[in-house]
């Protein structure tokens, strides 16, 4: 192995160890490895996949920290890997040279306010196993083309900018799995301008990447515990799972735990993104979906809001079932809501106030409005104000086998269920209702 000592490098926290670790990179046998210290460097360390071949960065089961003292990133990984997943796009070059750079085992920590932890471009097959970064700007960056990326086990732990920032990136196969994503600035994971295909997000802990939390001195910026906008020219993202990670941070504005924009009006929408079994909370909305097509949201336990639980805009084709959303101290509130949205079902939800004295004030548990095609059964709503259900200007909503019930003392619903506006073919048949329903003579809806 490529020992750093053996090369020059001190690793005593003071001197600058550029030189003498880009030596080693240069000269050595193509595994860096970095003893038991902490080692100061002041420029990004540049690995040439195609000149240094297959490549391995150790930090000693975690004993070697890399301090970059200097702007840009600690390591970047440059590949020349133009090809897709497929085998048969591979050219043999970058298969014997450059296949599978793997990081494990280091830390990284910044002292630069330019400073950030990874680069990687141009990679195949790289794997970051146990690696730890902070007080950098983003954790790792990945930038133009990327394949088959592995982030497993990693600490990406109060950083200036984002834990892991897709950032005008062409990538197909990620997987993001049992890492501590926390106290970003910017977001734990954020995808912009980028075509993704095939992102696995398993088994993490992404909470409290926000500044009111990480950094309560700087100004406030909207961001996301996880952010996927594919609202620029050229960009999508397809084939995504979010499945049983917590998910959780403090209320700021315009904060989102799961964000996710897509443009509604592509001739190819995106969908195939699925969010399952994950706990989401506290944030002024939860889970926002804009512009969304094909979206699966399962068996998630999603709680506490300033403004809604779930936002749905201008979507279409949206599952959701078996969600339980509440609130469950009193200055959160509950509630889901649907705006200019068609052809979407929720089935198996409750909604529920844990609160002893119900929902004082804020919006109905369910809101639909300008919606065309819903249909809503099976779902149990207790204690909301003003209505369980409420809906505006919709058409063809269906509520089937509901119970929508006020079980306070005193009754502070003004209906179980309200339809207002403009509408028609709205249907109501099977529900257990403990209130009234409200129905404007225009809005189109049937008893049954």
């Amino acid at each position: 192995m490529s020992n750093v000592k053996n090369f020059g490098a001190a690793g005593d926290g003071q001197t600058d160890d550029t030189a003498a670790i880009q030596h080693a990179i240069r000269d050595g046998d193509g595994l860096l490895e970095f003893p038991r210290g902490n080692y100061r460097i002041t420029r990004p360390l540049e690995i040439t996949l195609e000149e240094s071949g297959p490549f391995g960065i150790s930090g000693s089961m975690g004993t070697a920290t890399i301090v970059m003292a200097g702007p840009g990133p600690a390591f970047r990984l440059l590949g020349n890997h133009g090809g897709t997943g497929d085998p048969g796009s591979l050219k043999p070059g970058v298969w014997q040279s450059e296949r599978m750079p793997a990081v494990r085992g280091i830390a990284i920590e910044g002292s630069h306010a330019e400073a950030d932890g990874f680069e990687v471009k141009g990679t195949m097959q790289a794997i970051f196993d146990g690696v730890m970064i902070r007080h950098v700007r983003h954790a790792i960056h990945l930038v133009e083309r990327n394949r088959n990326i592995q982030i497993v086990n990693c600490h990406l732990y109060h950083n200036r900018g984002v834990g892991i920032f897709m950032d005008g990136l062409n990538l197909h196969q990620i997987n993001i799995a049992n890492s501590h994503i926390s106290y970003n600035r910017l977001g734990g994971i954020r995808i912009e301008r980028s075509e993704i295909r095939n992102l696995q997000i398993t088994g993490n802990d992404i909470e409290y990447n926000n500044t009111p939390r990480s950094f309560p001195e700087l100004p406030n910026e909207p961001t996301a515990e996880i952010w996927i906008d594919a609202t620029a020219d050229g960009a999508s993202v397809n084939e995504v799972t979010i499945v049983s990670n917590t998910i959780q941070a403090t209320a700021s504005k315009d904060g989102r735990n799961i964000r996710i924009m897509e443009k509604s009006d592509r001739s190819r929408p995106p969908g195939l993104i699925t969010i399952t079994g994950n706990i989401i909370g506290s944030q002024e909305t939860n889970v926002h979906l804009s512009g969304c097509y094909g979206v699966s949201l399962t068996g998630n336990s999603i709680y506490s809001c300033s403004y809604r639980n779930l936002l749905i805009e201008d979507s279409r084709l949206v599952t959701m079932g078996s969600n339980h959303f509440r609130r469950h101290t009193a200055i959160a509130g509950t509630g889901v809501r649907l705006i200019d949205s068609r052809d979407c079902t929720i089935s198996g939800c409750s909604f529920h106030d844990e609160s002893e004295e119900g929902q004082q004030n804020g919006p109905s548990l369910l809101e639909l409005q300008n919606c065309q095609r819903i249909a809503v059964s099976g779902c149990n709503f207790s204690n909301g104000v003003p209505c369980g259900i409420d809906a505006f200007d919709c058409r063809d909503v269906v509520v089937t086998g509901c119970t929508i019930a006020d079980t306070r003392g005193t009754p502070r619903a003004k209906a179980a269920i309200r339809f207002q506006g403009e509408g028609s073919g709205n249907l109501i048949a099977s529900c257990s209702l403990r209130g009234e329903v409200s129905s404007e003579s225009t809005a189109g809806l049937t008893q049954k």
